[in-house]
């Protein structure tokens, strides 16, 4: 069968106990919209990135720093000893890939974190190159074209969010690698976009949670239910 014409991945629901999936041992099982199994003509062509050296030394460091968030690795049989925070790790990854000029795009929200972060990494040894999203004072009205009941603050002509801008200034500033500490949901996509430097995110914004969205998704089944009613 092709694979077009397998079901839709949905790795997320599989009912698989994870020591005997697919994706992990060779002998592995799967559900019949398993994509390690139905989808190896993607499997192939994903792969065929890796002979770019570029982006093989990219992954292969990538999953060296995996291994080093791990303590005691030599212990039989072992146990899984995460030993590394979110930042040691980025640090650690940036250092191992020789950067030496890192971008760090943060929101207003979080601007006495930004600059906690920046001297952490200053004091790695990196060239930090910051900017903050409401930079360049672009507004929402003139250029966005949103009405005034559409803004946090009626009435203002209130700056927007300009991941665009945060993005083309870390181009042209030409950091090696970009940090995203808070951005809001769709401007950090746009940041995506627009940067050239590969960018990894050291947090992201949840305004009721204190930046953990996962909290949320932890407590869905019992104190936060209602997001799984929309609407109400």
């Amino acid at each position: 069968m092709t694979d077009n014409a397998q079901k839709t991945a949905h790795c997320a629901l599989c009912e698989v106990e994870p020591p005997k999936r697919s994706c992990l041992t060779k002998k592995g099982k799967g559900p019949t919209d398993c994509p390690t199994l139905t989808r190896q003509s993607v499997v192939k062509a994903a792969n065929q990135a890796y002979e770019n050296p570029e982006i093989l030394e990219f992954a292969r460091q990538a999953s060296i720093q995996e291994a080093e968030c791990y303590a005691n690795r030599d212990q039989k049989p072992y146990v899984l000893q995460p030993s590394k925070t979110r930042i040691v790790e980025v640090a650690e990854f940036a250092k191992k890939m020789e950067y030496k000029r890192l971008g760090l795009a943060f929101c207003l929200g979080l601007m006495n974190e930004a600059k906690t972060v920046s001297e952490i990494f200053e004091a790695w040894g990196f060239e930090m190159v910051s900017v903050i999203c409401k930079a360049g004072r672009t507004s929402k009205k003139a250029v966005l074209g949103l009405e005034d009941d559409e803004l946090i603050r009626r009435g203002s002509d209130e700056s927007a969010c300009n991941p665009v801008f945060q993005a083309e200034l870390l181009n042209h500033e030409n950091t090696e690698f970009n940090i995203l500490l808070g951005l809001c949901v769709g401007h950090d996509s746009l940041f995506f976009q627009h940067a050239k430097a590969p960018t990894t995110v050291l947090a992201v914004k949840d305004r009721v949670t204190g930046h953990n969205p996962l909290a949320a998704v932890y407590g869905a089944s019992m104190y936060y239910q209602r997001i799984k009613v929309p609407g109400i």
